[in-house]
């Protein structure tokens, strides 16, 4: 097993910066990929970026030029820089791990941080 703890959510004014961090926890050599997933109300969750151990990534469309996703391989730690936020970035924001592929999501979740972005 695998355990997320996300932190850094909040509400910010359109065009601001948040930074969400995400430590995992427990059965490390289950984590590869590592990333993020969103879910606004009443829409699917949807995959807002990934990274690999060795520093690939994958972007949704949406958040490409604003978001930067990282990790620290030593602290099991993965990071979603987010600037320039608009209010359509408002969701539930969660942390992801246990995938081989950037493109799928894997078995662990976190538990969830909002993000409101509003005047």
């Amino acid at each position: 097993q695998v355990q997320l703890v996300e932190s850094g959510g909040g509400l910010v004014q359109p065009g601001g910066s948040l930074r969400l961090s995400c430590a995992a926890s427990g059965n490390i050599f289950s984590i590869n990929v590592m990333g993020w997933y969103r879910q606004a109300p009443g829409k699917e969750r949807e995959l807002v970026a990934a990274v690999t151990t060795d520093g690939r990534t994958k972007y949704s469309d949406s958040v490409k030029g604003r978001f930067t996703i990282s990790r620290d391989n030593a602290k099991n730690t993965v990071y979603l820089q987010m600037n320039s936020l608009k209010p359509e970035d408002t969701a539930v924001y969660y942390c992801n791990t246990g995938a081989l592929l950037l493109i799928t999501p894997g078995a662990y979740w976190g538990q969830g941080t909002q993000v409101t972005v509003s005047s």
